[in-house]
């Protein structure tokens, strides 16, 4: 699993356009939901709950002129959703009853309320009830505790919603983006993976990161799962566990990046600096990067240079910051150390 390489710029206020090697898109959208239409024709709407890094991802594929509505797709339990296509598959009139209230409360009537009373009532819906319980009530009001309690009881069965029929028939092109790390948000499908990380990041705010490490040290090995372990080690400063999971990397795409950046702090923290400040070099060669990524390896170096007593070269890593975003977290604090 890894990042597709495109290069995005913006045209107007709330408007990027992208390019990739297969298609021009266009997006357009505010902080919580944005649409997006490229050559290909397909048109994503995103729709995110604030603070959370959890958001739902549709796509639909318009074909000769003629959109083709996505199979189905869940919605944000603050957004109303629009009617079921008639093209989307419905429960038949033998379905059972859980298949016929878990699609009426996920899919044609979105009601997040009613979740937590399936789950009870039918067991076989009580997976999935259970996890958009979390995505659509829990975390959206606030109620970590109740998250955490759902998503740990649904990753401990083992439970994977793309082995899900339900999902399958139902939900195909679901998925969820995530927040993994600072500045890197990745595009999910619904399976064993997504819990696991989503679990491990509400582990993760709430302070234990040991549980956190467990869980992602349990999921497949990717570019996702390589972001997310290499954050929670730094916070427990196991620097040489950062190190061995970014031995051999190159600044290939943006989660590459950001782990240059941990493998540089890591170095630096053990007085390696000069391995330190390779690792910052190779994170910053690529320079289209997102700003915040860049911003992070140049107050990195900075800090780098700091601890070496390069205080003339720490201060200019520091003003190449301030020269583009003045309001950089702590930015002013490393800054005051120059001050007579």
């Amino acid at each position: 699993m890894g990042f597709r390489v495109r290069k995005s710029f913006k045209i107007a206020p709330g408007v990027r356009m992208t390019v990739t090697p297969k298609s021009l898109g266009l997006s357009a959208g505010v902080k919580g939901a944005r649409i997006s239409t490229n050559t290909s024709g397909r048109v994503t709407r995103t729709l995110s709950v604030p603070g959370t890094g959890i958001s739902h991802v549709s796509s639909t594929t318009s074909r000769s002129g003629n959109r083709t509505p996505a199979r189905t797709g869940a919605r944000s339990a603050a957004i109303a959703a629009p009617a079921v296509s008639p093209k989307a598959p419905v429960p038949g009139l033998f379905a059972p009853k859980w298949e016929k209230e878990l699609h009426k409360a996920l899919i044609a009537k979105p009601d997040a309320t009613e979740l937590a009373r399936i789950g009870s009532q039918f067991e076989q819906a009580r997976p999935l009830a259970a996890l958009f319980e979390v995505v659509r009530g829990a975390i959206p009001s606030g109620d970590n505790h109740r998250a955490v309690e759902l998503i740990g009881w649904l990753f401990g069965t083992g439970y994977d919603p793309a082995k899900d029929a339900f999902v399958t028939k139902y939900l195909p092109d679901h998925g969820f983006r995530l927040a993994i790390a600072d500045g890197i948000e990745v595009s999910l499908p619904l399976d064993r993976d997504y819990i696991g990380l989503m679990l491990a990041e509400l582990q993760q705010d709430a302070g234990d990161l040991a549980s956190a490490v467990d869980v992602v040290e349990q999921l497949e090995p990717s570019t996702v799962t390589a972001v997310s372990l290499a954050e929670l080690y730094a916070e427990l400063e196991r620097w040489d566990e950062v190190v061995d999971l970014t031995d051999g990397l190159t600044n290939e795409d943006e989660a590459a990046t950001y782990l240059l950046i941990q493998r540089g702090i890591a170095f630096r923290e053990q007085d390696f600096f000069d391995a330190a400040r390779e690792s910052f070099k190779e994170a910053l060669r690529i320079r289209s990067r997102p700003a915040e990524l860049r911003q992070r390896a140049l107050i990195e170096r900075g800090l780098t240079y700091l601890s070496e007593g390069k205080r003339a070269m720490a201060r200019k890593d520091f003003e190449k910051v301030l020269s583009e975003n003045s309001a950089y977290p702590g930015l002013r604090e490393h800054l005051a150390n120059f001050q007579d």
